[in-house]
């Protein structure tokens, strides 16, 4: 089971992403716009997601995937660390949120990163 550390780890090792303290949690940043947020006593994140996908997770893995009441005009969506199959789940969430953040100029630079195998 992933943990906030993991978060941490896999978060820092993709490309130009810092990490700041804002609302008094750890936040993670590609090129400084925020991508993934460590909130609640860090069992969960919170990570960029097209509101038509994230709501099609929330009604498949409820028990995985939520949407946050305050976050729920925005495109973002939680997930239950303990809920994640591994950190190979954890990895593909965290860089499809990094891809949704990133400069064009990385994106350039990192073409397949956070894309599923075959595209």
């Amino acid at each position: 089971m992933p943990d906030a550390e993991d978060v941490r780890r896999i978060a820092l090792s993709l490309p130009d992403t810092t990490e700041k303290i804002a609302w008094s949690m750890p936040t993670f940043r590609v090129a400084g716009k925020m991508f993934a947020t460590l909130p609640e006593e860090e069992t969960s994140l919170a990570v960029r997601c097209p509101k038509e996908e994230r709501d099609e997770l929330v009604l498949a893995e409820p028990e995985k995937f939520w949407i946050a009441v305050h976050e729920a005009q925005f495109a973002w969506v939680r997930a239950r660390l303990a809920a994640l199959e591994g950190e190979d789940e954890l990895r593909d969430i965290l860089a499809d949120s990094w891809r949704q953040a990133a400069p064009p100029r990385l994106l350039d630079a990192h073409p397949g990163l956070g894309l599923p195998a075959g595209d």
